[in-house]
């Protein structure tokens, strides 16, 4: 069975409508955008959860999430995931430290990638990942999203 759920949230004065799919007792995605026609919209206890962990997330009282995670990639996307899932809440790699993590310190590039192919961000933070300079980088079109999670765990970037 596959369902989803809106979940609004503001933050940093920006409002944000996210969807989180559900497929066969497994969170498949969290997207930023809301929920379209196409998304099966209902209230499973597996999304309402998440909804609960989400929102002990943003109000700081929750530093990881236990969800049954499904995602779905290539061998190195799957290495890459489960690398960012190891960094702590509050701390931060670079692109390079998780090309290095998984064994392979030359992919930096191919791991911004990987992160911008992340179905379930948040969940699997790949907020955490920044320039080696320290400045913030990709996180699609959203860099005050970033930036916003970010300061959820106490980093602040310019």
């Amino acid at each position: 069975m596959k369902a989803a759920i809106a979940y609004e949230v503001n933050l940093a004065t920006y409002d944000y409508t996210f969807t989180i799919e559900e497929t066969d007792g497994f969170i498949t995605r969290l997207s930023f955008d809301p929920p379209t026609m196409e998304d099966h919209i209902a209230e499973t206890p597996l999304l309402l959860e998440a909804k609960k962990q989400l929102d002990e997330y943003f109000a700081g009282t929750r530093q990881d999430f236990s969800l049954p995670l499904k995602m779905h990639g290539t061998p190195f996307q799957m290495q890459v995931w489960d690398a960012l899932q190891r960094i702590p809440y509050g701390q931060t790699r670079s692109y390079g430290d998780v090309a290095a993590m998984i064994g392979n310190p030359k992919a930096c590039r191919a791991v911004g990638t990987a992160n911008r192919n992340n179905h379930i961000a948040i969940f699997v933070p790949c907020h955490r990942v920044i320039n080696m300079s320290g400045s913030l980088g990709g996180f699609g079109t959203r860099p005050q999203l970033k930036r916003a999670l970010l300061a959820i765990e106490g980093i602040f970037i310019d």
